[in-house]
């Protein structure tokens, strides 16, 4: 029986993680965890309650919140608190502040630690910003995905049409150029590549690409398993 793997993909905005992730997810027959979307429901709830930008009150906040990431026949559905919220956390205002939000050391404290929970036993594919350094730094499968600027900006801005929405692309290019910034420079799970992360850059790749390179590397680890698991047990 194959191994039920922990499948870290980490990187920046716009490389495409969360599209990869989940068809990997879909393909394996695992739990895709769109940690992005966690978050972003904490930075929607934040703005919505008027709460202070500071440790504290966001801390107190993140540890009131339910926020269940459900799957559907449609993709990831975000509830936060009963109510679903997944259009609402992808508007421009929470895009606009959930960099601002998640360098809080206690919002991060309080999502990992949930985040660990939901990847407890394995078969799970996750995404963020720093799984693959510091929720599961054990991982047995780690991807840090990277594309150029013009290209995320590009990818950004067809979500957004495709949402029904016109964004300016001056103002997308310097949103993610800023969260950039504040990811790799923030004092707490800093976006960094992992250790032993493999590096894909998706500038050029199709998402089959992108799905196809990781579902290589998880299948030459679960052959490596077999072998060290036969030997062992000889």
């Amino acid at each position: 029986m194959s191994q039920r793997l922990t499948i870290a993909i980490d990187g920046p905005a716009g490389a495409g993680k969360s599209t990869t992730a989940r068809k990997v997810a879909e393909h394996l027959g695992y739990v895709y965890i769109d940690t992005g979307a966690m978050y972003r429901a904490v930075t929607f709830a934040a703005l919505r309650e008027h709460v202070p930008m500071d440790d504290a009150a966001l801390g107190a906040l993140t540890e009131r919140l339910d926020i269940r990431l459900e799957p559907t026949a449609d993709g990831q559905r975000v509830v936060l608190n009963g109510e679903d919220v997944t259009r609402s956390i992808r508007e421009a205002e929470v895009t606009s502040n959930v960099s601002q939000v998640s360098v809080f050391p206690s919002v991060r404290r309080a999502l990992v630690q949930r985040q660990r929970m939901l990847g407890l036993n394995g078969g799970v594919v996750m995404d963020g910003r720093d799984i693959g350094s510091v929720v599961f730094p054990h991982a047995e499968i780690k991807v840090f995905l990277v594309a150029d600027v013009d290209e995320r900006v590009r990818r950004r801005v067809l979500e957004a049409e495709q949402r029904g929405e016109r964004l300016d692309v001056e103002t997308v290019r310097g949103h993610i150029i800023e969260r950039d910034k504040l990811d790799s420079e923030r004092e707490v799970s800093p976006l960094v590549k992992p250790e032993g992360a493999t590096e894909i850059d998706t500038t050029h790749c199709t998402i089959a690409d992108q799905v196809q390179r990781i579902l290589e590397l998880v299948d030459a680890y679960q052959k490596t398993y077999s072998i060290v698991s036969a030997f062992t047990n000889f």
